[in-house]
């Protein structure tokens, strides 16, 4: 993988992925430079006079060729959004349920924290009118997107969503990234953003794109990004191995080091809290294993697709402390105590508590 206009200081390297710490983050976009990195091989190198866009398959009347200018030409959407990899928080289930994670066969180990998130305005067409070039069939059911990188496990990377998801208002092919072409690294010249779903969806640097009137079944919802355990057996849901992702979840998070280490004293301490396709209601903290709960503000930011920034204040003694956060959205949903254990340590959401000493 190669990287672009990164500062390695401010990442954790995973392997071939970068961690943005969220101790990092303090407003509400993240910034192009440090936004967390997950490609599955190297990143390619394509320029816009070379670049093309296939749409093509059983599921549309006829197969077409695009060119960025062709792409660029159609009615432009930005989209305040989040992209979350669905490991993200997965050394909790480590850390704090005292469980293993299994590492891919052939993978570094990739346990995230809680930097493997990042939230951008993102710009450009609205995947439906680019499907609709080609006269997508009535009987279409699946739309698979195909990246060019190459030297990945999987060949290029491919990941196939209903057409309902891909035909919604808000899922993009998108060309820009907070008001700049996209970096090299997250896709250019053009990527998919689907919101509110786990990052794999949004298929980088993505070159072909199938349209198919039956289920169309990759690397990725059938083993990748699969929820495998007792809870999910694999004959369920066959020929997936176990429950394919798709939707994320609703977390909340504190924008310190896991674990921190404060002065004695009064602290403004932040975090942020997501929930996919809905805004954050409230967000509460407690400093005593959950006894009492207090409420956090919310800044005006607060997007369905989004993140919100929650502050409060916390007096801190001298001594060992956990604070716990605990987001619900606007339509009633918390997040959990606990959540059931999966092998790839995928989704994890439970109310946790985060170590801090105070000197």
């Amino acid at each position: 993988m190669s990287t672009v206009n990164k500062d390695l200081k401010h990442f954790v390297v995973h392997g071939s992925s970068l961690e943005s710490p969220l101790e990092h983050q303090n407003d509400y976009l993240t910034p192009n430079d440090r936004f967390f990195v997950c490609n599955s091989g190297s990143t390619p190198t394509l320029t816009i006079q070379n670049y093309t866009l296939r749409i093509w398959g059983d599921g549309v009347e006829h197969e077409i060729s695009l060119s960025f200018e062709d792409i660029v030409a159609l009615p432009h959407k930005s989209v305040p959004a989040i992209i979350e990899c669905a490991g993200n928080h997965r050394a909790f289930f480590r850390d704090v349920d005292g469980h293993t994670i299994e590492t891919p066969s052939g993978t570094a180990e990739l346990i995230w924290s809680t930097g493997a998130i990042g939230m951008a305005m993102w710009t450009g067409v609205r995947l439906a009118d680019v499907l609709a070039l080609a006269q997508v069939h009535p009987s279409a059911v699946q739309v698979c997107a195909q990246g060019s990188e190459t030297d990945s496990l999987e060949g290029h990377v491919r990941m196939a969503m209903p057409l309902s998801k891909a035909m919604d208002e808000n899922t993009l092919l998108a060309i820009a990234m907070n008001g700049e072409p996209l970096p090299a690294d997250h896709g250019y010249p053009v990527r998919v953003l689907v919101p509110g779903w786990i990052g794999a969806y949004s298929v980088k640097w993505v070159q072909d794109i199938e349209v198919s009137k039956s289920p169309i079944w990759v690397k990725r919802n059938t083993t990748s990004y699969v929820m495998k355990g007792d809870a999910w057996p694999a004959d369920e849901y066959a020929p997936s191995m176990g429950k394919p992702l798709s939707v994320q979840n609703i977390k909340s998070a504190l924008a310190l080091p896991y674990p921190a280490n404060l002065e004695t004293g009064a602290h403004r301490l932040h975090g942020y809290a997501r929930s996919p396709g809905y805004a954050i209601a409230s967000v509460e903290w407690s400093c005593d294993n959950g006894v009492s709960w207090a409420d956090a503000s919310l800044s005006q930011d607060n997007e369905p697709y989004g993140w919100v920034r929650f502050e409060f204040d916390w007096k801190a003694a001298p001594g060992s402390h956990h604070i716990m956060t605990r987001a619900t959205d606007d339509s009633g949903q918390s997040q959990p105590d606990n959540v059931t254990f999966n092998t790839a340590g995928y989704l994890y959401n439970a109310v946790y508590p985060h170590p801090i000493q105070v000197r």
